[in-house]
């Protein structure tokens, strides 16, 4: 990329953090800050150093502002408190665009991410992958042309560390399923199924969810008839496919007008 682009990364010490700033500076972005927990013993520390590279002169912080200073975009792959604390102050600071890959945001969260969105630019996805985003897009038309007689089960599969479930990128295809059949998610989720009488009723869209080793990210959507069984799958196999993504988010969003924005948006599918 030949295009000057400041970006922070919130959590940049984490594992999905050390992806950020890895491919960031791999593609030719300047990371102008990074956070980390106040108690993290990698504030202060070189953020070039932090991933093996050449000292960038750039301390890790454990405050938005400082991170914040001289960024035009900031990506945040954290909790939604501290997301939502960011965000509040990002707006304030004007800062151009942020990218969003946290989940497990409530209904009430969500709301203020929209309401963020008056004042930049805002891409939030359940996932940044390429190949996730055509799923999706393949899961939304499949719904729409097998109709509603047709069950549809989605089995995600994280690494024991991971905290929401079902996934964010599970949801996701969740609602792509009951949009491609003219619905809203929440009226066709079901619960786990669990108890004596735990029966599948018609039209449901359902979720399950394993956790184990340090599995990436594994989502398959299934489709299931009295007579067939139609599977659409991907199977993540480098945390690098999402930071690389949301590099590409990036790089697209600090050119958009202040908006709420998806990955479909940034990669026209």
């Amino acid at each position: 990329m030949t295009e000057h682009i400041n970006i922070a990364v919130a959590g940049c010490g984490g594992r999905m953090g050390r992806q950020l700033v890895r491919a960031a500076l791999e593609q030719g972005l300047f990371v102008s800050g990074g956070t980390e927990a106040p108690s993290s013993s990698l504030i202060g520390r070189d953020i070039g150093r932090l991933v093996g590279q050449d000292p960038i002169e750039v301390a890790i912080s454990d405050h938005v502002s400082a991170a914040a200073k001289d960024c035009d975009v900031w990506i945040d792959f954290t909790v939604p408190e501290a997301t939502l604390q960011a965000l509040a102050e990002l707006s304030a600071r004007g800062v151009k665009a942020a990218i969003i890959g946290t989940t497990g945001f409530d209904s009430a969260q969500e709301a203020a991410i929209r309401a963020a969105a008056a004042k930049m630019a805002i891409v939030k996805a359940g996932n940044f992958s390429l190949g996730v985003n055509l799923l999706e897009a393949l899961v939304r038309q499949a719904a729409a042309r097998l109709g509603d007689d047709w069950d549809i089960e989605i089995l995600e599969t994280h690494h024991r560390h991971k905290v929401d479930a079902p996934s964010g990128t599970a949801l996701m295809l969740g609602a792509a399923a009951a949009e491609g059949r003219g619905h809203a998610l929440p009226d066709q989720a079901r619960a786990p199924y669990d108890g004596p009488d735990a029966r599948r009723e018609a039209g449901e869209i359902a979720f399950a969810v394993r956790r184990m080793g340090d599995v990436v990210g594994d989502h398959e959507v299934s489709f299931g008839s009295n007579l067939e069984i139609v599977s659409l799958r991907h199977t993540a196999l480098n945390r690098s496919v999402f930071a690389h993504g949301a590099i590409k988010a990036a790089a697209w969003a600090v050119r958009q007008t202040p908006g709420y924005y998806n990955m479909s948006d940034v990669l026209g599918v």
